[in-house]
């Protein structure tokens, strides 16, 4: 039986594959997907306290998004390595 807990599940390897792959732009798409399955998942246990952290957290995962779509991210984790 297909359940949200599953879809998200699902959705999360496809994500991290893609991750692999260098997709990143695709990966976070369908990384907010399966947060999408999982806000709907907690909303039907009545685990409001869930929905607050994950709707927090897919915030902001979409912002971070928008971030590296605009080119403003970082290159590298090392502060003294980057241009921007």
């Amino acid at each position: 039986m297909m359940t949200f807990a599953v879809l998200g599940g699902f959705l999360l390897n496809v994500g991290a594959f893609l991750t692999y792959k260098g997709r990143i732009y695709q990966a976070v798409i369908v990384y907010l997907f399966a947060d999408i399955c999982w806000i709907v998942m907690a909303y039907e246990k009545n685990d409001y306290l869930g929905s607050f952290f994950i709707i927090t957290g897919t915030t902001f995962g979409f912002l971070a998004y928008l971030k590296m779509k605009k080119g403003q991210m970082n290159k590298s984790l090392n502060k003294e390595d980057n241009d921007i």
